[in-house]
């Protein structure tokens, strides 16, 4: 069986190579050896031209939209909180225009962290800027600290993972306002949202955590499935 390309979202970025220091497309290596065991074919997306996206939607079967920075404030219209780091303009213009490419061509997508953000704000949704001032606590933005999510059953994520999964995963930005088509599937004690799906798409997940880091593959292996 001929193994389906899956797209994976990159940073467009300086790199040092001994002496040298050039622009390079960086992606961690977890994302594309995830896609790999799961069966794909994992290809690297430079964030350069917003008219190559139909061309990409066309001759993929499956998107990894994949973590990095947070999203800029001006993408779902509003200021640029002074608390997060500098926004990276010509990602989320080049990965919004991919998410709905891919959302109206029903290309299958796995939206991990930042790209679950980037998803919910394709579809006209909003996100929390600096989520601790909201909640009065750091508990979400803390490193290293796991914590069980709750997982809707009757989601394709549920199906995918059971109904409850112990995540690693600090964050400081969160979904506020749903976007178009989207529900909350999985959520934290707090009911912070950790987990969305598209209706009516063959397969439109996003999650707040970083499957690619971890054993369990089982998040791949459903984008695999559906990209097949």
């Amino acid at each position: 069986m001929s193994r389906p390309l899956i797209g994976i979202t990159a940073y467009f970025e300086a790199a040092r190579w001994g002496d040298w220091v050039r622009e390079a497309v960086l992606s961690p290596p977890s994302y594309a050896k995830a896609v790999e065991r799961a069966g794909g074919a994992p290809v690297v997306l430079p964030p350069l031209n917003l008219h190559a996206i139909d061309d990409y939607v066309r001759g993929l079967r499956g998107v990894v939209l994949a973590g990095g920075v947070e999203v800029g404030g001006s993408a779902y219209g509003e200021e640029q909180d002074e608390r997060v780091p500098e926004a990276q303009g010509h990602r989320d213009r080049f990965e919004l225009a991919l998410a709905r490419a891919a959302v109206q061509a029903d290309v299958p997508i796995l939206a991990i962290d930042r790209g679950m953000h980037v998803l919910n704000v394709a579809q006209g949704g909003t996100l929390i800027p600096w989520l601790p001032e909201v909640l009065d606590s750091e508990r979400h933005a803390e490193p290293g600290t796991p914590h069980v999510i709750q997982v809707s059953v009757s989601s394709k994520l549920g199906k995918a993972v059971g109904d409850k999964v112990e995540v690693v995963a600090p964050h400081t930005q969160s979904v506020r306002r749903l976007g178009n088509g989207l529900l909350a599937v999985a959520w934290a004690e707090d009911q912070i949202v950790e987990g969305i799906e598209l209706q009516g798409h063959r397969f439109g997940v996003g999650v707040q955590w970083h499957p690619e880091r971890a054993e369990d593959g089982r998040i791949f292996d459903a984008l695999v499935e559906a990209a097949r």
